[in-house]
């Protein structure tokens, strides 16, 4: 009998062997396929944070050194640069600026703010004038980049007192000239070098800068500002006349000589700036001036405001004359605050011309008796402070009028007239007429021609006050 083999037990043909290992290789393949395939936004987010520096993560705490650490969008194109501002801005801003009560600072006029200008200015500085720090690590992923910086605080401290020696130094030399050029009558150029010498400390105002000078303790920049108060209180200036007298003999106009010196002693101040003001008919004049070798300087005071009550000539010691242009204005605006510049005042008395008003007044050709625009030329005048006289021997102008109408035509039962003016005015005592004007044409009309012609007076009148009499006193005092 015979026995038929087991398929199941039969050793595998050489097809079947080569299908199995073509399966297995794409098993294989699927699995690297798989291993290829992007992780889930989850899994990117946790591996990024992960590779971020522990120092952009969580701001690093340090006794030893000042930290900075900045970032910008990489969008920019100077993405760089800007997170390397912005690391040293907030590098700055962990140097704090504090005011010691025996500082400049801390005398100053507290109404100047200057405590908030001082520190704002001094950080920005800082930011500038930053030196010895560096790199600890910079980092970037797809959408900003970080850069951080650190200085140590021994390094800074050690820095900072290199400048302030440096400053007090320059500082010093400055303070010890001014003294000589203030001994030699200089005071301009005194100024200009405590000015200097400020401003070499400008970054140490808020601080002790104890110095030597003339054998005592005395804290730098307070010496030199005090030394800037002392020079403007003892400037003395001095004006004649003492009083300014305008009147129609000088023509409203006169000069004045001013003085300038310096006290104690009584020394002529040479190129000193002053400022002198006054109401002016077209507001207020302001003249600056720079005395001569001897210490004067003359001004003439002309076109005076004459309906200001009080009036006077206000002579100033320019304290912003005496700073050079290459002085930052930003330190010494605040300081020239806080002085108080020496003036002197020198009222102004006005006396108004005397007039005599003369009127030749006529309506169609017929004398009117009561002279309506004489009358209302001579209140006019006397509101505005001249004086009226009755006879030409007592008056300094003797101002003629004349007006007359005539008859220009009737419409409807209304009829027309037209009124000419003229006004002259003449100097008494010269024979000169210094001003002359009038008006033509001026028409009325009314229910008759001599009722026409009263109306073109009253018009006239008005217009005497608004516009001829303003018209003659700008011609008189210009």
């Amino acid at each position: 009998m015979t026995r038929t083999p087991d398929k199941r037990l039969a050793p595998p043909t050489v097809h079947a062997a080569t299908t199995l290992a073509a399966m297995v290789l794409v098993v294989a393949a699927l699995a690297a396929c798989k291993a290829k395939q992007p992780m889930a936004p989850a899994e990117t987010a946790v591996n990024q944070e992960a590779a971020k520096p522990e120092w952009v993560r969580s701001r690093p705490l340090s006794t030893a050194d000042y930290i900075g650490i900045g970032t910008a969008p990489t969008n920019r194109a100077d993405y760089q640069e800007a997170a390397k501002k912005n690391a040293l801005n907030d590098l700055a801003s962990e140097i704090s600026v504090t005011v010691e009560g025996n500082s400049l600072l801390y005398t100053l006029d507290r109404k100047y703010k200057f405590d908030e200008e001082y520190t704002s200015t001094i950080t920005t500085r800082t930011k500038e004038q930053l030196e010895g720090y560096e790199l600890v690590g910079s980092y970037a992923d797809a959408a900003n980049y970080w850069v951080y910086y650190r200085l140590g605080k021994a390094e800074y401290a050690r820095i900072k007192a290199r400048r302030k020696q440096q400053a007090i130094d320059q500082a010093s030399d400055f303070y010890s000239r001014a003294q000589t050029s203030l001994k030699d009558g200089d005071l301009r150029s005194a100024f200009d070098l405590d000015l200097r010498g400020l401003v070499a400390m400008r970054d140490y105002w808020g601080e002790n800068d104890q110095v030597q000078v003339n054998g005592k303790d005395v804290a730098l920049a307070n010496e030199l500002f005090n030394d800037l108060q002392r020079m403007a209180s003892g400037v003395r200036i001095s004006v004649l006349p003492e009083r300014c007298a305008l009147d129609w003999r000088n023509h409203f106009k006169r000069e004045l000589l001013i003085t300038a010196t310096f006290a104690p002693g009584g020394k002529a101040l040479a190129q000193l700036p002053v400022t002198i003001s006054f109401p002016g008919q077209a507001g207020n004049v302001s003249e600056s001036r720079n005395t001569d070798a001897e210490g004067r300087a003359r001004t003439t005071i002309q076109r005076v405001d004459l309906s200001t009550a009080a009036a006077e000539v206000l002579v100033r010691l320019d304290l912003g004359g005496l700073v050079a242009k290459d002085i930052d204005p930003a330190f010494t605006k605040p300081l020239l605050g806080s002085l108080t510049a020496p003036e002197a005042h020198v009222p102004i008395d006005r006396t108004m011309p005397r007039v005599l008003v003369k009127g030749s007044e006529h309506n169609l050709g017929q004398p009117m008796g009561n002279a309506p625009l004489a009358l209302a030329l001579k209140e006019e005048l006397t509101t505005r402070g001249f004086r009226a006289v009755d006879r030409a021997a007592d008056a300094d102008l003797i101002v003629d009028l004349t007006a007359d109408t005539r008859e220009m035509g009737e419409s409807n039962g209304f009829y027309t007239a037209a009124l000419n003016t003229s006004v002259k005015v003449t100097d008494q005592r010269t024979g000169e007429v210094v001003h002359e004007g009038g008006k033509q044409g001026l028409k009325g009309i009314q229910l008759s021609y001599a009722k026409a012609g009263l109306d073109a007076y009253k018009k006239a009148a008005v217009d005497l006050r608004n516009e001829l009499v303003p018209n003659l006193i700008g011609t008189i005092f210009q």
